[in-house]
């Protein structure tokens, strides 16, 4: 199996040390450091990526620009942000802009490490605090019924059940369904609304 290609971006010198140190003996390869999106872009010319750890607050250009550039120019690079920031803003701009997932600093090593195993794979990972705060911005919105358009009314409820931050075997317990036909009406959800991952529905349908 190919080594995964990480690049790494983040304005504190100590942190992406520790991070180089901990992936390099996680048989990753980094293919970068950088110290604002600026650089970041720069690598990503002539450099194959496979994921970018990516904090929000930097000089120069921030995080959530470089989220935006990186997915207009390089869709196919996965981002995962890792930052100590988690306010509503920071949360929905980053997921919003096409982050795949969003770890906070203090998440430890484990916690990132499979992280970017999950990403790499296919599925986007939320910090616990992180989705908690999502969950509670949602829930004080008004739905966005375009994005429900074409549903059926149990998808509506799943819809619904999703914005409060339950797991698939809470809602199958909340609908008295099984856990495998709730993940089967998300499939049916994630085609009707193009959305394939469980955050940016949650924002879209709360946007």
């Amino acid at each position: 199996m190919d080594k995964i290609n990480v690049l790494l971006v983040d304005d504190e010198p100590l942190l992406l040390e520790s991070l180089e140190i901990i992936l390099t003996l996680n048989d990753m390869d980094i293919i970068g450091k950088a110290k604002d999106g600026n650089e970041a872009l720069d690598i990503l010319i002539d450099k194959k990526c496979d994921i970018a750890l990516v904090d929000l607050n930097m000089k120069g250009m921030g995080g959530i620009e470089l989220i935006s550039n990186m997915k207009s120019l390089y869709p196919d690079v996965k981002i995962l942000v890792l930052t100590t920031f988690y306010d509503d803003k920071s949360i929905t701009s980053a997921i919003g802009g096409g982050a795949d997932g969003y770890l906070l600093k203090d998440s430890g090593k484990d916690a990132i490490l499979g992280a970017i195993s999950q990403i790499i794979t296919g599925t986007d990972v939320i910090d616990k605090k992180v989705m908690q705060r999502l969950s509670a911005l949602m829930s004080g919105k008004t739905k966005d019924m375009s994005i429900m358009e074409g549903m059926t009314r149990r998808e509506e409820e799943i819809c619904t059940l999703l914005t409060k931050g339950l797991t698939n075997r809470q809602i199958a317990d909340t609908l008295f369904i099984s856990e495998g036909t709730v993940k089967n009406y998300i499939s049916s959800i994630y085609e009707k609304t193009g959305i394939h991952d469980r955050a940016k529905l949650i924002v879209a349908i709360n946007n």
